[in-house]
C-alpha cells in the first residue's frame, strides 16, 4: 500500500526559469576515459573550445558529432555530467550498451582523441527543495548532477533501474539524498513494473517536484501512476521519454504533452 500524500492543501506551481544561450559548435580533446560500472563509460573533455561554455540546469542536452555505425556523421544528445570551468573540463557519461554508435564512440575513445559537440542551446532552470527524480541508465547523468547541484536544505529522493548492483553509483552531496535503486536486465528497461512498485511506498507531498526519465513507454506509465494513483499536481512533474524503444536517435521532451 502506498504512502498517502501531505498536506491536503493545494500547492502553488513550481516556479521554472527558461534561459536560451548562444549556439556554439566546440572541438574538444579526449583527457580521461573511465569504466564507471559494467553499463557506464565515463569521458572527460578538455580544450581552448570550452571557453564560454554554459549549462544552467543538471538536464539539460549538448548534441555529440560522432561517425555512425557505417561511417556517416551523426548526432546525439548527452548530458553535461559536470563542467568545472575552472579545471576548464567538461564530464559525459555514456550508456554502454550494444547497437548505438555513441556507445560504440564512447568504448574506443582513448585520451587524446577529439569529440566535437555543440550546445545547448537552452536551460529549464527548476526552483524546488523537494525532489523525487525517477529514471533508468540514460538518466543517471542529470540524476547524479542534480542531486550533487543540490544545496544542504533540500531534500532528495532518487529510484533509478540498472542491471544490477555493480551499476549503481555514489552521489557527493549536501542534500539529504536517499537512494533507491531497481536492479532489471537491459533488456527490460522499457518495463514500468519494477519502477512503479519502488514508487509505490515513497512519501510524496504536494510540493514534491517529480523529475523522470526513461523510455518514452515507462515515463508515460510514471507519469500516470503519479498523476492517476498518488493524485500529484501535474504542474510539478516533468516527465520525458530519453529514448524510444524500436527507434534510432528518438525521444520524447514531454511524455504529458498531447
Amino acid at each position: 500500500m502506498h504512502v498517502p500524500i501531505t498536506p491536503a492543501t493545494q500547492p502553488d506551481a513550481p516556479v521554472i526559469h527558461r534561459v536560451r544561450h548562444e549556439l556554439h559548435r566546440r572541438s574538444l580533446d579526449v583527457v580521461a576515459v573511465e569504466r564507471l560500472s559494467p553499463h557506464m563509460i565515463r569521458i572527460t573533455l578538455a580544450g581552448a573550445d570550452l571557453a564560454g561554455f554554459t549549462s544552467a540546469s543538471p538536464d539539460d542536452h549538448i548534441k555529440i558529432f560522432i561517425p555512425g555505425l557505417d561511417g556517416a556523421p551523426v548526432r546525439r544528445d548527452y548530458t553535461p555530467r559536470r563542467y568545472d570551468p575552472g579545471a576548464g573540463t567538461l564530464v559525459l557519461d555514456f550508456v554502454n550498451h550494444h547497437g548505438g554508435p555513441a556507445a560504440a564512440w564512447a568504448r574506443a575513445a582513448r585520451v587524446g582523441d577529439r569529440l566535437d559537440i555543440g550546445g545547448p542551446k537552452g536551460s529549464q532552470v527548476i526552483v524546488a527543495t523537494d525532489w523525487l527524480l525517477v529514471g533508468d541508465e540514460t538518466a543517471l547523468p542529470a540524476i547524479g548532477r542534480r542531486v550533487e547541484e543540490l544545496p544542504a536544505h533540500a531534500r532528495a529522493t532518487t529510484v533509478v533501474a540498472v542491471p544490477g548492483a555493480a551499476d549503481e553509483q555514489v552521489f557527493q552531496t549536501a542534500a539529504r539524498h536517499t537512494a533507491h535503486w531497481v536492479h532489471r536486465p537491459m533488456a527490460h528497461a522499457d518495463q514500468a513494473r519494477a519502477i512503479l512498485a519502488a514508487l509505490d511506498g515513497l512519501e510524496m507531498t504536494r510540493r514534491t517536484f517529480v523529475w523522470v526519465g526513461a523510455e518514452a513507454g515507462v515515463a508515460k506509465a510514471v507519469r500516470q501512476y503519479l498523476l492517476d494513483r498518488r493524485g500529484l499536481d501535474p504542474r510539478w512533474i516533468r516527465a520525458a521519454g530519453y529514448w524510444v524503444k524500436g527507434r534510432a536517435d528518438a525521444s520524447v521532451r514531454d511524455v504529458g504533452s498531447p
